[in-house]
């Protein structure tokens, strides 16, 4: 069921991000700077994460996380009623918000509280493989999805009915929502020992005090700056400049996938065996590769360039986004994990959006001198891929 539940949760996550997120905000007339904002509050949301300790002293946490998760989906399926609001674009644009806003905060709040409860059932011999597994899953089942949304938005949008099919989506994000929810709902919980769980403020002394966490911390921290100073352009970048539909992204996606399904596994495997450190290592240098290719993807070579960073780009998310939630398990006790993982998550998500915002202001700029930048002309998310390489050397250095 958890991996059930994982595809039902990263096809959701697909359908309130990226292009399709960039679609919405450019319908209602919302500029990429306040997209990439936009595309970042989840991050924001991460702020929220230390909320989820008061529930961390629970022995059960299941009847919660199910609500909470419904309601955080359930706001995001409302986003795509916005644009058949009868407001100004100022009203859209705040009611969007709060829509988007809401439901990550929510998201965040449960999040480790979910993770924590379905990862006690997973030996810890075997996390690697598992998580690995599960993604794998995800990705294989977002390739069919991606390609399926993308085809049938981009015929109705050539018929002129960009409308209906933020119908389509809408409807699809709700049957996604009952069927996550039954999917929780089926899943076992296997009740914590009361003699486990220490007050809050011992977890967070214990905590900060404990220098080995905080640097794996700081990875994370890093790793955040690295992806939101592009990532939350990414989107606006691929439909507007580059001129790809939907279903050019979605072939990119299934590429994406398989790439990142077979590499996934391999790392895994490989950090059971020596250490999720060792393997983020491969990571990381993968990542440098592909910020530093991104650079000079311009609509002439689009398609081939913007293909290629995916790829390079899913190849080391194979490891990473397993690596910084066992990294925590590796180095701190089962009592305190769910503290461990919205600590480390507050502080990153935070990190991150102030890096969003620097990185907005930069992209206004840029486009408002004519895609010109220190007298070279570029695109803004060219920029933001050179800074972003940059902060991947500067994490490399860091983790050796």
């Amino acid at each position: 069921m958890y991996i059930i539940e994982a595809a039902l949760e990263y096809f959701i996550s697909l359908l309130v991000s990226g292009v399709y997120l960039a679609r919405l905000t450019s319908s209602i007339g919302i500029p990429d700077h306040i997209t990439g904002i936009l595309s970042s509050l989840t991050t924001l949301g991460c702020s929220v994460q230390l909320f989820a300790i008061l529930w961390a002293g629970r022995t059960r946490v299941k009847r919660t996380v199910i609500l909470m998760h419904t309601s955080n989906q359930l706001l995001f399926t409302l986003l795509y009623v916005v644009p058949f609001l009868d407001l100004t674009v100022g009203q859209k644009t705040l009611v969007f918000l709060t829509f988007k806003l809401g439901g990550a905060l929510i998201h965040n709040v449960v999040q480790p509280l979910k993770i924590n409860w379905f990862m006690s059932m997973v030996d810890d011999s075997d996390r690697g493989k598992f998580t690995a597994n599960k993604e794998i899953v995800s990705l294989v089942g977002g390739i069919v999805f991606t390609f399926v949304m993308g085809t049938v938005s981009d015929m109705l949008e050539a018929e002129g009915k960009i409308m209906e099919s933020f119908i389509v989506c809408g409807v699809t994000l709700l049957v996604l929502t009952l069927l996550h929810t039954y999917t929780m709902i089926a899943s076992r919980e296997k009740p914590r020992d009361k003699k486990e769980l220490l007050p809050m403020k011992e977890m967070l002394k214990a905590l900060t005090s404990d220098i080995s966490f905080l640097k794996i911390v700081l990875v994370s921290v890093l790793w955040s700056v690295v992806t939101h100073c592009y990532s939350p352009f990414n989107g606006t970048y691929a439909i507007k400049e580059l001129g790809l539909t939907l279903t050019m992204t979605s072939i990119v996606t299934a590429i994406q996938s398989t790439s990142r399904a077979l590499c996934s596994r391999p790392l895994g495997k490989y950090a059971d065996k020596n250490t999720f450190a060792k393997m983020l290592n491969i990571c990381f240098a993968v990542e440098l590769v592909a910020f530093t290719l991104n650079i000079f993807t311009v609509p002439e070579n689009g398609k081939l360039f913007y293909t290629l960073f995916h790829v390079l780009y899913a190849i080391g998310l194979a490891g990473i986004n397993s690596g910084g939630i066992n990294l925590i398990y590796e180095r701190v006790s089962k009592e305190m994990r769910v503290c461990a993982l919205a600590f480390k998550n507050t502080l990153a998500g935070l990190i991150g959006f102030l890096t969003t915002l620097l990185a907005s202001s930069l992209v206004k700029r840029i486009q408002e001198n004519g895609n010109s930048f220190l007298g070279l002309e570029v695109y803004a998310q060219q920029v933001l891929s050179a800074f972003s390489a940059i902060g991947v050397v500067v994490l490399i250095i860091y983790l050796n």
